[in-house]
């Protein structure tokens, strides 16, 4: 009972691992991300309305059964209550209490069916004093930290380029399921799962939170592509893009001189040191992007080939999708959509010795599967399903 991200890439994640997946949708509109395009995979049969399926939709929905279903009409609670009554684990991201009325609240679901893992998400919580506010995101981006430590060194605060605190919440979410799933063997009960977007972001900010809470000082801002205590550790611009570059210890930093054709300034008095290199950090910076501004990219990968530096090219999306590495890993599939025909999806990234994670079920079209769910998980027979049906309970 998700939409939207968090929630979705959170049981799209449960999926992947092999979970049994039913999406309960709104049986006109769907998920809200079904709306939200450009660009859609355009319909095989062009007799059917619409634009297509969302890209955004489609990124966080596959290995799932869509059961097109309204719960504000009574019957459409009853279906929900024999699937809760069968079911390891519910996930709903309502702003608290709001499902209380649909009487499919955890209290009332746990008396249906004790161990229910139930697993709540929202922006802000199920307590404190912005529990009731709608989260977002950027929101949340800006309000605990993350954007105002997220830009260039000068320049505004900017949010990261991906919905990143919604991302962690969902594997924070997936994980904290698999947590209480394994509790349940012990005890026997399900729990509530209480995951707030703001927790998720407070806890991600890590190292520069612990920094703050050590030093009881401000933090120290922006910093780009740069690193705050270590140089040369960012981004510079090469004859036709830009090129990241890490010499992260004294030995690293000699490798990229060399490497550079600046032997000499390993040895230079200003740049000896970490602690040096950082007090000189606009000095160093400036020489060595006179160097790489004098090849491309490619060259300066060809250079730095071997080298045992970390270093990297920026990549945009495209090339990221088509990169020799991401392709090897198995990080693009194509799998056959029933509506929209052949199409590329991100493939699940984790590598297993014997089990195989692995997208089963593209993403479905709404309300593919629910006669499927109603008559086979629940035994309703045809004639109940097209009452329902008529009567704008299910789709």
């Amino acid at each position: 009972m998700t939409r939207v991200l968090a929630g979705p890439y959170c049981t799209q994640i449960l999926g992947d691992l092999g979970a049994d997946v039913i999406k309960i949708e709104h049986p006109t509109r769907g998920d809200d991300t079904r709306a939200w395009g450009p660009p859609y995979a355009r319909y095989i049969d062009e007799d059917k309305e619409g634009p297509g399926e969302s890209a955004y939709y489609l990124a966080v929905n596959r290995n799932k059964r869509s059961l097109g279903l309204s719960f504000a009409h009574p019957a459409g609670v009853d279906i929900l209550h024999r699937l809760v009554k069968d079911s390891d684990v519910l996930v709903e991201n309502y702003l608290p209490g709001a499902l209380e009325k649909y009487a499919m609240d955890y209290k009332t679901l746990s008396q249906i069916n004790p161990g229910l893992i139930y697993a709540s998400i929202t922006g802000y919580g199920q307590t404190g004093p912005y529990s009731d506010r709608a989260g977002y995101d950027v929101m949340v981006e800006a309000e605990f930290g993350l954007m105002h430590i997220t830009g260039t060194r000068d320049g505004p605060p900017v949010k990261v380029g991906v919905a990143v605190t919604d991302l962690t919440t969902g594997l924070y979410t997936s994980n904290s399921i698999m947590a209480a799933l394994l509790s349940r063997i012990k005890s026997g009960k399900g729990q509530h799962i209480d995951v707030a977007l703001s927790d998720c972001q407070v806890a991600t900010l890590a190292n520069i939170a612990s920094s703050a809470l050590i030093s009881g000082k401000p933090d120290t801002g922006r910093w780009g592509t740069s690193h705050p205590s270590i140089v040369p550790y960012k981004a510079f611009k090469t004859f036709d893009g830009d090129i990241l570059l890490g010499g992260g210890n004294d030995r690293l930093y000699g490798v990229l001189c060399t490497r550079l054709g600046k032997p000499e300034w390993i040895t230079d008095a200003r740049f000896n040191t970490n602690a040096l290199r950082v007090q000189n950090r606009g000095t160093l910076e400036e020489l060595i992007e006179h160097e790489t501004r004098k090849k491309t990219t490619h060259e300066w990968l060809k250079v730095l080939e071997g080298c045992g530096m970390p270093y990297a090219a920026i990549n945009d999306i495209q090339s990221t999708l088509t990169h020799e590495h991401v392709l090897a890993r198995g990080m693009v599939k194509e799998v056959e959509h029933p509506a929209c025909g052949p199409m590329k999806l991100v493939n699940t990234p984790v590598k297993w010795s014997s089990s195989k994670p692995s997208i089963r079920m593209p993403p479905p079209i709404l309300g593919q599967h629910t006669d499927e769910v109603l008559s086979d998980t629940l035994g309703m027979s045809k004639e109940e399903i097209s009452g329902l049906r008529v009567e704008g309970v299910v789709a």
